[in-house]
């Protein structure tokens, strides 16, 4: 199990590492809720999001991850970019933006899931590369092709398993 003082620490973690925005513009927020199942009234189930904060987390624990981004500007925003690590107590699951872009060598390089390999050494120490997989993503990026308008607010959110 996670005790509280950790989990904090993971969700601290979950604080974009870089955002860049036309004159700063753009303001972030984030906000990690733990998912449940829970059974209503009627016995049927029903995913519901709880704060971590009241919840005991242990491995297994789905995680919904969600940015809240806001143009605080007067102008539109343009090359606005959020780059998210993963802490390392958390495995990724999915990004619900399907333009959004992952790493996977620690934040150096980005591209689509399906498009990126891990290179790995072999027993007799010899390197080969196999297909990246959600366990190997390290940093989630967002960089909206369009610019947020002035005053527009809007969230980005990923899922990740509690290793």
């Amino acid at each position: 199990m996670i005790r509280i003082p950790m989990i904090v620490a993971v969700i601290a973690a979950f604080t974009p590492i870089e955002a860049q925005a036309q004159a700063s513009a753009v303001s972030l927020s984030s906000e990690v809720r733990v998912e449940r199942v829970e059974t209503g009234a009627d016995g049927g189930s029903r995913t519901v999001l709880k704060a971590p904060a009241t919840e005991k987390i242990v491995p297994g624990d789905r995680l919904v991850v969600t940015l809240t981004y806001a143009n605080r500007g007067s102008e539109p925003a343009s090359g606005f970019v959020a780059d998210n690590p993963l802490p390392a107590a958390v495995a990724f699951d999915s990004v619900r933006e399907d333009w959004a872009l992952v790493s996977v060598d620690g934040g150096k390089s980005f591209g689509k899931l399906a498009a990126l390999s891990v290179s790995e050494k072999a027993a007799d120490g010899s390197s080969a590369s196999r297909p990246a997989v959600p366990a190997d993503v390290t940093h989630i990026r967002w960089a909206p092709a369009q610019p947020i308008a002035a005053g527009a607010t809007g969230t980005l959110q990923y899922r990740g398993t509690v290793k």
